[in-house]
């Protein structure tokens, strides 16, 4: 069972204080970048994102919003908030870089960041095959998933619910405790109505 995320903070803050304690060695030329631990990686997103708790500072770094709260489309409980894409992120698998930047918005002009996603584009654009699955923080990519929008491809995601507490998982998509305000989603495209169809001579004839 995954560990709930009201364990991450502390988790992250404890690594976080380990990592500034230890001293910064440079590393040989050519050397290969020291693989960091789940829990060092943790720390690194936690000191990165910090500052985005400024939304003007998130904004100004690249981080476009997204004029729509998103809800579970599958009907499910939970949402995402409003996402902030910097796809010059795209494919990212840096701790410090996530893809996107998960804000609740309360219409007054507040923003608070609640979560970050990473999004890599499947290799063979196939739902079917995995063996390119990316992990971050110990915890494997949900997909390859289909695209959602237009000019999306086949990807896999991970959503890291680091600045609030989700009750269904740290890494789960969509968090029971976001709320989308009415009024703020997107609006889901009408139901063609069917034409009706006149009883033909026949089926009306005595």
């Amino acid at each position: 069972m995954a560990p709930r995320t009201g364990r991450l903070l502390p988790l992250a803050l404890a690594a976080a204080a380990t990592l500034a304690a230890a001293p910064s060695a440079p590393a040989a030329a050519g050397a290969p970048r020291p693989r960091l631990t789940p829990s060092a990686q943790l720390a690194l997103a936690y000191r990165a994102t910090a500052k985005y708790h400024q939304h003007g500072v998130g904004v100004a770094a690249g981080y476009v919003p997204d004029q729509y709260c998103v809800v579970n489309p599958n009907g499910g409980s939970g949402a995402l908030g409003y996402p902030h894409f910097n796809h010059a992120y795209d494919g990212s698998v840096d701790p410090a870089k996530p893809t996107a930047l998960l804000y609740e918005g309360d219409g007054k002009g507040h923003w608070n960041l609640v979560g970050l996603e990473w999004m890599v584009v499947d290799k063979d654009g196939r739902t079917d095959t995995d063996d390119d699955r990316p992990s971050l923080f110990g915890e494997p990519f949900k997909g390859p998933l289909p695209a959602r929008y237009k000019g999306q491809k086949v990807h896999y995601s991970l959503h890291l619910w680091l600045w609030k507490d989700n009750p269904s998982g740290r890494f789960e998509p969509f968090n029971p405790n976001v709320v989308c305000r009415p009024g703020t989603t997107r609006p889901r495209p009408a139901t063609p109505v069917a034409p009706a169809v006149a009883p033909s001579p026949a089926a009306t004839s005595p």
